[in-house]
Order: C-alpha cells, then sequence, then structure tokens
C-alpha cells in the first residue's frame, strides 16, 4: 500500500507550530501541533476532549464558520487536525491564534458536554485546557504562511 502524506513527514525532526499537512481540491488541512512526537509527556486525554470542543465551537460561531469542515485530536495526543476550505492561510492562523487565546481564558460550561451530546462527556478538563492553550499561545505568535512547511 502506499504511504500516507503524514506518515511521510519526519516526525523526529517536527516541532510544536502550525504546518500545511495537506490540500484536496479545495480543502486545506492544517497541522496544529502542540507537543513535539515520540516525547511524553502527550495530551491528556480530558484536555484535548475540552479543546476539541471549544475550538470546534468558536470556529463554527466564527465569520469564517461555513469554511469549517473539521477540527479534531490526532490519535499520538500530540495535537489536532484543522480542515478548512474558502480561507487564505493568514487568515487560517488569524483563526487560531484567536481560539486558543479564547480557550485560554474561557470560563463557564463546557459546550456540547452532556451525555445527550458527547459520547463521552464525564472526560473533559478545562483547567487542563486553559493551561495547554496557554502554553501554545507563545509558540504560534507571529506565525506566518512561510512557517507552514514541514521542517
Amino acid at each position: 500500500m502506499e504511504k500516507i502524506a503524514s506518515f511521510c513527514v519526519d516526525h523526529d525532526r517536527l516541532v510544536p507550530g502550525i504546518y500545511l499537512s495537506r490540500i484536496d481540491g479545495d480543502v486545506v488541512t492544517y497541522d496544529i501541533r502542540m507537543r513535539y512526537p515520540n516525547r511524553p509527556p502527550f495530551l491528556e486525554n480530558a484536555a484535548m476532549h475540552t479543546i476539541e470542543h471549544l475550538f470546534a465551537t468558536f470556529a463554527r460561531n466564527s465569520e469564517y464558520k461555513d469554511q469549517i469542515i473539521y477540527f479534531g485530536p490526532m490519535g499520538c495526543r500530540t495535537g489536532f487536525y484543522f480542515l478548512t476550505r474558502g480561507m487564505s492561510h493568514e487568515e487560517v492562523i488569524r483563526l487560531i491564534q484567536k481560539i486558543f487565546a479564547e480557550i485560554a481564558e474561557y470560563s463557564g460550561e463546557i459546550p456540547g458536554c452532556t451525555s445527550k451530546e458527547c459520547g463521552n462527556y464525564l472526560e473533559h478538563d478545562l483547567e487542563g485546557a486553559k493551561k495547554e492553550a496557554k502554553k501554545f499561545l507563545p509558540v504560534i505568535e507571529g506565525w506566518t504562511p512561510e512557517k507552514l512547511a514541514y521542517c
């Protein structure tokens, strides 16, 4: 079988940041890499789950809501994939920065956090999500489209 694109990235050299993972027609996939691959500690499941709920909610309620395809976690627990269409790289970077800043300061109920809305509603960690967002913000501060290429 052919190796998929994400397995062709040299994870031994990859550092936290925002990367252009792939382009499929008009859908652009971004790699939001919050942790170094293969270097524990990895993102905790509960904090990742909360980041997923908050980011997806904020993105789908933003001015770009019609351009958001998907936001979800990587199985390796080092980050997330963000799929968009019809947005410039600059717009995507600004949106990611804005949303992580919102997560870092969020207080209130976690959106979609009931048994009717979520398949694992008991596994959330708002304080952990806020901590991870605060830690990631300096990494992506000043990020530009030129930095989207994998190292």
